[in-house]
C-alpha cells in the first residue's frame, strides 16, 4: 500500500487546484486517475480543514460528491452485452478535460504574473516618451492584465446564464485562432474583447479563445487597445497580422503545441 500523501494544510483557490496538486505531486497520468486513491486524499484534506476551522467553499463539497460519484460508477459492473452495443465512456474523462483546461488557464495567468513582476523591476528612463514614434502602442503588458480581469469577469457571469448550450464541445485553441483570423480579416477597428468572449457558448470555448488571443498577441498579429483609463478592453489588428498568418511555420508550431 502506498503511504498516504503527506502535506501541510495549504490554501487552494478551488477544488481543481487541490486535485491538480495531488495528481502532480504523485506524477499520476491525468487520463488514468486512480479515483479511489485521489478521493481518499481529497476527503482527508477536507477533514483536516474542518479540524482546523478552515472554511471551504461549496465548490469543494460539490467536487467531493463528483469524485464519489465517479468512484461508484467505476465500481459498478457493466453488462458485457450492453457494453458491446453501447460502449460507455470513461467517467473520469470529463474530469481530466476540466483539469487540463484549468491547468492551461492557470499557466497562462502565471506567465502574465511573472511578466508583470519582471517589468515592474526594470527601470525605464522617464524621457523615453520623446523617443517613441507616434504609432507605437505603449502599455501592452499592462493591458494584458486588464484582459485577464475581463476574461475572469465573463467566466463568472457565464456561471449564471439562464440558458447554457450543452453538447459535444471539441473546440481547440487552433480553432479559435482561425476564428480570430476571420474576425480581423477585414476589420481594422478595435473589437471589444468582452463581446468576443460572450459570443462563445461554453467555458471551454472561452478559455480556448483567451489562449488564442495570447498566442496572436505574442506573434504581434493583434494588439490590445483601451481608449479610456477604465474603459473596455479592445482587440485590434496590427501590421504583423498578415505576416503572422503568411508564416505557416508559426501557426503550425501553435497547432502542434495544443494537439
Amino acid at each position: 500500500m502506498p503511504s498516504p500523501l503527506n502535506f501541510h494544510l495549504e490554501h487552494y483557490e478551488g477544488p481543481l487546484d487541490l486535485l491538480l496538486d495531488l495528481i502532480r505531486r504523485q506524477q499520476i497520468n491525468i487520463y488514468d486517475i486512480p479515483i479511489a486513491q485521489i478521493t481518499s486524499q481529497y476527503l482527508e484534506y477536507m477533514h483536516k480543514a474542518l479540524d482546523m476551522d478552515v472554511e471551504l467553499s461549496a465548490e469543494f463539497v460539490h467536487m467531493a460528491a463528483t469524485l464519489i460519484h465517479i468512484k461508484s460508477k467505476l465500481l459498478l459492473p457493466r453488462d458485457p452485452e450492453l457494453e458491446k452495443m453501447m460502449p460507455e465512456e470513461d467517467p473520469r474523462r470529463e474530469l481530466a478535460e476540466r483539469l487540463l483546461e484549468h491547468e492551461r488557464y492557470k499557466s497562462a495567468a502565471e506567465m502574465l504574473h511573472q511578466k508583470r513582476v519582471i517589468e515592474e523591476a526594470v527601470w525605464s528612463n522617464p524621457q523615453i516618451e520623446q523617443f517613441r514614434s507616434s504609432d507605437e502602442d505603449p502599455g501592452l503588458a499592462v493591458t494584458l492584465f486588464d484582459l485577464v480581469r475581463t476574461f475572469q469577469s465573463v467566466l463568472e457571469r457565464a456561471k449564471n446564464r439562464p440558458v447554457y448550450e450543452v453538447g459535444a464541445d471539441d473546440m481547440s485553441v487552433p480553432d479559435m485562432i482561425g476564428y480570430l483570423r476571420g474576425v480581423f480579416e477585414n476589420e481594422s477597428k478595435p473589437v471589444p474583447a468582452r463581446d468576443l468572449f460572450e459570443r462563445q457558448h461554453s467555458r471551454r470555448a472561452m478559455i480556448c479563445l483567451f489562449l488564442a488571443i495570447l498566442e496572436l498577441v505574442k506573434l504581434q498579429a493583434i494588439g490590445l487597445a483601451q481608449t479610456d483609463a477604465f474603459g473596455e478592453i479592445g482587440l485590434k489588428r496590427l501590421k504583423g497580422f498578415e505576416a503572422a498568418f503568411a508564416s505557416t511555420q508559426a501557426i503550425s508550431a501553435i497547432d502542434e503545441g495544443y494537439n
